[in-house]
């Protein structure tokens, strides 16, 4: 099995209504997203898929988010955790890279701490 790896940024800001703490405060973030799919079969060049086709199907949900109060989008629930926020982005990427399968989306808000979304086993494994 491959996987094809590729991390972009955006910047968002944030609060988390239910939460006691620093976080509870309008604050920002340079987010940092990594996007990994999965495959067997590599294509006549030799590729899973080519990155700049990843890096633009990741570019295009990113745009949403980028520069935004992200408890804006009801999606978040007010929450706009980086488990869901990884959470979303998955479930707007996969479709994208189809048939290709989206095995993990991470979100890094600081340098030391990130969320993962895993997806359930690739279909047919």
């Amino acid at each position: 099995m491959y996987t094809a790896k590729i991390t972009m940024n955006f910047a968002a800001a944030h609060f988390l209504a239910d939460y006691h703490g620093k976080c509870e405060n309008l604050h920002g973030h340079n987010y940092r997203v990594e996007a990994s799919v999965r495959g067997a079969v590599l294509d006549g060049g030799g590729m899973l898929l080519d990155f700049s086709v990843l890096k633009g199907k990741l570019r295009e949900v990113l745009e949403k988010l980028d520069h935004s109060l992200l408890n804006d989008e009801p999606f978040f629930a007010n929450n706009p955790s980086a488990e869901r926020i990884a959470f979303y982005i998955h479930e707007r990427l996969a479709p994208r890279v189809a048939p290709l399968f989206l095995s993990a989306v991470a979100v890094w808000e600081t340098d030391q701490n990130c969320a993962v979304y895993e997806a359930d086993d690739q279909p047919g494994s």
